[in-house]
C-alpha cells in the first residue's frame, strides 16, 4: 500500500502534467530543391524529431523517384519535418527554411532544374497565416537579392521517398559532399542572401 501511495504521489506531481510531459508533435513540409540537402540542413535542429525526404503536390498516387524527376507527376521533392512544439515553433522552422533556399528561382534550385526542384511551403489550414507572415517578413527585410517567388501551397498527400534516399548525407557522406559542392548550393546562397547586420 505504501508503494502505491508513493507511486500515486509521483504521478500526480505538477511536473507530470507539465507541457513537456504532453509535448505535441507537429509536422511541417518544405520543398527546397534536392531533398538530400533539405533533409541534411533540417536535421539536428533542437526540437526537430525526424526529417523525411519525399514527394508532394502532384497528381499521381504513390510516385517513384523516376516519376517525379520525369516531371510528369506534378510532385515536388520535399521534406516532412516532425518537431516538438514545446521546443521549437512552426514560425522558427520557417525562419530556418528560408536561408536554405534560393527563393528567387522559379525554375528549380541550383544545378537541379525543373518543376520538381522548385521551392514551396506546403501548409495545413492552421499554418497558412504563419507561412504568409513569414514570407512577408523576409520580403520586407531586404535580405534577399531579388523577388521572392516561393509559393505557399495547400498540403496534400506526402509520399515518403525510397529507402536509398533517406539519410543520404549521413549514409553517403563523400558522394553527398561532392554533389553539394558541384551543384554550387552554398556559393549561390551566399550571393542571394545578404549577411545579417
Amino acid at each position: 500500500m505504501r508503494y502505491f501511495i508513493l507511486l500515486l504521489a509521483l504521478i500526480c506531481t505538477p511536473a507530470a502534467f507539465s507541457p513537456a510531459a504532453f509535448a505535441e508533435k507537429q509536422q511541417a513540409v518544405f520543398a527546397g530543391g534536392c531533398f538530400w540537402c533539405m533533409e541534411h540542413d533540417m536535421q539536428g535542429v533542437p526540437g526537430v524529431l525526424k526529417v523525411e525526404s519525399g514527394y508532394t503536390g502532384g497528381h499521381l498516387k504513390n510516385p517513384t523517384y523516376e516519376d517525379v524527376t520525369s516531371e510528369t507527376s506534378g510532385h515536388y521533392e520535399a521534406v516532412r519535418v516532425t518537431f516538438e512544439s514545446t521546443k521549437i515553433t512552426y514560425e522558427q522552422l520557417l525562419s530556418r527554411y528560408w536561408p536554405l533556399v534560393d527563393p528567387t528561382d522559379d525554375g528549380g534550385q541550383f544545378c537541379d532544374r525543373g518543376p520538381s526542384y522548385r521551392t514551396a511551403i506546403f501548409v495545413k489550414p492552421d499554418q497558412k497565416a504563419a507561412a504568409e507572415a513569414s514570407k512577408a517578413k523576409i520580403t520586407a527585410s531586404g535580405r534577399v537579392r531579388g523577388k521572392i517567388v516561393t509559393p505557399i501551397l495547400p498540403l496534400g498527400q506526402f509520399y515518403v521517398a525510397e529507402d536509398y534516399h533517406r539519410d543520404y548525407a549521413k549514409n553517403n557522406k563523400a558522394r553527398y559532399d561532392s554533389y553539394r559542392k558541384g551543384c554550387g548550393r552554398d556559393v549561390i546562397l551566399s550571393r542571394v542572401w545578404k549577411p545579417i547586420g
